[in-house]
């Protein structure tokens, strides 16, 4: 077992299987040593969770659904590579949030899925990131959240 593998399961999280694209893309494209990976929306039990951060949802709500986020995008990374441990670093992180325009805690929402990656792999678990507040996500979602992996 590897050691990614041991702190997932520590940390009780189970991968999700590769979930089919919703629209006209791939769930991930490798170029390279890198692998892009198309955003991946928030979810609650296999439903969209939606809401605007600001209006319908708080922090605390908005961080919780970028760490569930953050799950999905590592199951995605286990379908692609086929190991967790052939990840040589989380390269870059941009998230997107539902948000009002008067809210300005995008940043910390993200964190949500910033700080799990950091967990789980450790420091090539850090990275470059970019939050952005947006007025609306595909059917509705809060957190919408893509990422640039080194392989």
């Amino acid at each position: 077992m590897s050691t990614i593998d041991a702190k997932l399961q520590q940390l009780g999280i189970t991968l999700p299987a590769l979930a089919a694209p919703a629209a006209a893309y791939l769930p991930y494209v490798r170029s390279g040593n890198l692998l892009f990976v198309s955003g991946h929306i928030s979810k609650r039990d296999g439903a969209v969770l939606t809401g605007q951060l600001g209006a319908t949802l708080d922090t605390a709500q908005g961080k919780a659904a970028a760490r569930a986020v953050a799950i999905d995008l590592m199951g995605t990374l286990q379908a692609a590579t086929g190991d967790l441990s052939r990840v040589k670093r989380i390269v870059k992180l941009l998230g997107l949030v539902n948000s009002t325009p008067a809210y300005t805690e995008q940043h910390l929402v993200i964190n949500g899925a910033s700080e799990l990656f950091g967990e789980v792999f450790g420091d090539i678990g850090q990275h470059a990131r970019s939050a952005f507040g947006v007025a609306q996500l595909p059917m509705g979602a809060a957190v919408e959240i893509e990422l640039i992996v080194e392989v």
